[in-house]
């Protein structure tokens, strides 16, 4: 009988071939991560307009500003990484096992219940907020950027880039979570704000305290330290063709006219199924949940998906071609029963296949990337690729926030009428819808544009595979030869 927990107990050494053990802590670090983060970014910006009280106009450009600047950091913080090496020799491990209890804690802090007037809640945030980004930058960077150091061959870099998204996406499922277990609570008469404090422990720090199992993945792809000093080194960047296409198609697509989630179901859903009543925050769950079930299989099959269609770059071609033509369908379709809402599931279910192997799709692409970097330059940059991606979600969400918060205040969003159960106003309800469903349509056809202009060449990659292995050996042997000591004759 086959030993069920072989996956995990595997001891077997090949080139190359990153072993499942590895695999899986390496994976259960990034659901970890995704813990903490899912919570912070998405409940955070709600937390401080719903539950301290901040107008939202204020958040959505504090919060844009913040990660504007925090954003620019990202790259030279990716390019002091790559600058530096442990005494071990190690890029990126050892960040992965001081980082996450610092960041863990910073966390659970943002979502205190300070009792401050506005310009002291603000900048209570931003402080905290502030010193919580440059160490969670670090430690990101470092995570992800063990992809690109787990193997030498691109093949099983994709499917470590597969198993750590499933870990990320099974991290995102837990924060999923958050909307029925608060809904249960108040049930039980437990505040919003205790609910939201005590998350903050268990989602925020204790998130983190797990992400320190990715401590367990060895960093295989060794360089020596590169001559270039920082600024030389984010030079650089100006070679990888394919981060620079990533980058700009990611801003674009947050170029959308929508708000967050919560706030089209809390005020716009009830649906009464017989005897049961199913509430905003239930219908935000359970709509995530089902929704999300085909992504989160797809994600096993992704590098198969990835090869029968031709490619990674096809997989995003395709994910925003079914996400537009499918939010057309769902604006005609509605919201306003429950079966309208069981055939919203079903498209959101087919957008989430393709959808769910994007991620997937940029980090394997990355990862090529600093390989035909090395082959141009003779530099890996795993610290300025992969921060780079940091900067993306940071851009990303502060740019998300500015346009929420304009959008709330200009459609006369009240935090106090939602604290009392009460309605908004006809203009914001009559918003809600063609936000949710078609806003990020908008999004997906600026995307499209973007990434249309990157190449992904899998004979090209194959050489760079090979000639790359063949200067690695022959480096290898130079200094073998150089650490021979050489016999003194009289």
């Amino acid at each position: 009988m086959k030993n069920p927990l072989a996956f995990l107990l595997s001891r077997k050494e090949e080139e190359g071939k990153v072993q499942n053990r590895h695999l899986f802590n390496y994976a259960l670090g990034l659901a970890g991560q995704n813990v903490t983060y899912g919570y912070v970014n998405n409940w955070l910006n709600y937390f401080c307009i719903n539950l301290l009280h901040i107008e939202p106009k204020k958040i959505g450009r504090i919060f844009f500003a913040s990660y504007f600047w925090d954003a620019l950091n990202d790259p030279i913080i990716g390019a002091a990484i790559d600058k530096h090496r442990f005494k071990n020799g190690e890029k990126l491990r050892p960040f992965l096992f001081y980082m996450p209890p610092i960041i863990g804690a910073l966390s659970a802090m943002m979502f205190f219940n300070v009792r401050f007037d506005e310009n002291g809640k603000i900048i209570y945030i931003l402080l905290v907020y502030l010193v919580w980004d440059v160490a969670y930058s670090i430690q990101d960077t470092a995570l992800w950027g063990m992809v690109a150091v787990s193997s030498p061959l691109s093949v099983e870099r994709a499917r470590v880039a597969q198993w750590v998204s499933i870990g990320a996406g099974a991290g995102g499922a837990v924060v999923g979570t958050f909307q029925m277990v608060r809904s249960l609570l108040e049930r039980f008469g437990v505040s919003d704000m205790t609910i939201f404090i005590m998350f903050g422990f268990i989602f925020a720090l204790g998130g983190e305290l797990v992400s320190m199992r990715a401590h367990k993945m060895p960093e295989v792809v060794k360089s020596e330290m590169p001559k270039e000093n920082v600024w030389q080194s984010l030079a650089l960047l100006r070679f990888n063709r394919t981060l620079i296409v990533i980058v700009v198609a990611r801003l674009l697509s947050c170029l959308n006219p929508r708000v967050g989630n919560p706030y089209f179901f809390e005020t716009m859903v009830s649906y009464n199924v017989g005897s049961v009543h199913i509430d905003g925050k239930t219908a935000d769950f359970l709509v995530g949940l089902l929704s999300g079930i085909p992504g989160s299989l797809a994600i096993f099959f992704a590098t198969k998906i990835a090869k029968k269609v031709g490619g990674m770059k096809r997989v995003l071609i395709i994910a925003q071609l079914i996400s537009i033509s499918l939010r057309a369908i769902g604006y005609l379709v509605g919201y306003k029963t429950i079966w309208h809402m069981a055939a919203i599931v079903l498209l959101n279910g087919i957008m989430s296949i393709p959808t769910s192997i994007m991620g997937i799709a940029h980090r394997s692409l990355l990862s090529d990337s600093i390989d035909d970097l090395e082959w141009k330059t003779g530099v890996r940059t795993e610290g300025i690729t992969f921060s780079m991606q940091n900067f993306v979600s940071k851009m990303e969400g502060g740019i998300s926030k500015l346009i929420e918060g304009e959008i709330l205040s200009r459609l006369g969003y009240d935090s106090y009428r939602k604290a009392q159960n009460l309605p908004q106003n006809m203009r914001f309800q009559k918003s809600m819808w063609p936000m949710y469903i078609a806003g990020p349509a908008v999004g997906s056809i600026l995307y499209l544009i973007a990434i249309s202009f990157m190449r992904d060449d899998k004979s090209q990659k194959e050489l760079i595979e090979h000639e790359l292995k063949e200067r690695r050996a022959l480096l290898a042997l130079q200094l073998s030869d150089a650490a021979v000591p050489v016999p003194i004759t009289d």
